[in-house]
């Protein structure tokens, strides 16, 4: 019985092995399709691998993709770093949307509002896109208004929402939501499924780069 148990389980994976040969190699990232190279590379704060979503409130998009986002980022590897870029494209109440994130941040409601105010200006249908609007709502929902106003007119959130709208353009970004890699990469896809897979790989893709010799140089 036992002789018989090991042929049986030797032929199996004979079979298995086979079967995975013959399976078709995972198809390697084609420029201009799953990515796009940025000419010239931009430099990263971080020497870490540094994957950039450019953003926007107002984008009904950026809305849908938030959440998958959220869920993507727990597989990150411990080698890479993320960053929220919002951009304003020189509409007013977009800009107003970037000024109210950095003025989250700096008040330390981001992480309880972040979601939120997505759902209330798709979902809710609420116009929040101007100072008093936007302070009204963050009172309303749990932050503190008297915060988010001081930081939202402050010189600190000022000089973010200008750089922001410098790294989009640097990054040369014309729509969003749009995730970018170690400055050098923007991923590419049909959906948002895959654009995350072409980001990962784009991940690997860095990380092999820099264990090269060439690369430690």
């Amino acid at each position: 019985m036992r002789g018989r148990y090991r042929v049986l389980t030797l032929a199996w994976c004979a079979l298995a092995l086979t079967a995975a040969l013959s399976l078709p190699a995972a198809r390697a990232q084609t420029e201009g399709t799953d990515y796009k190279v940025l000419t010239p590379s931009q430099p990263t704060p971080t020497d870490k691998i540094e994957v950039i979503e450019f953003f926007s409130y107002g984008c009904p998009h950026c809305s849908e993709f938030f959440p998958i986002v959220e869920t993507w980022l727990k597989t990150l590897p411990k080698d890479a770093v993320f960053r929220r870029v919002p951009v304003g494209f020189n509409r007013p109440q977009w800009v107003n949307l970037e000024r109210a994130y950095y003025a989250l941040q700096a008040s330390g409601d981001l992480a309880k509002l972040d979601g939120p105010l997505f759902r209330a200006i798709h979902q809710e249908r609420l116009p929040l896109f101007d100072a008093q609007s936007l302070a009204d709502w963050v009172g309303k929902n749990g932050g503190n208004a008297e915060k988010f106003t001081a930081a939202y007119t402050s010189f600190g959130v000022n000089n973010q929402t200008v750089q922001a709208d410098k790294l989009a353009e640097d990054y040369q970004i014309s729509s969003i939501p749009t995730l970018s890699v170690a400055g050098k990469y923007v991923a590419m896809g049909n959906s948002f499924t895959e654009i995350l897979a072409n980001t990962d790989k784009l991940i690997a893709k860095v990380h092999a780069e820099r264990a090269t010799p060439a690369a430690k140089k």
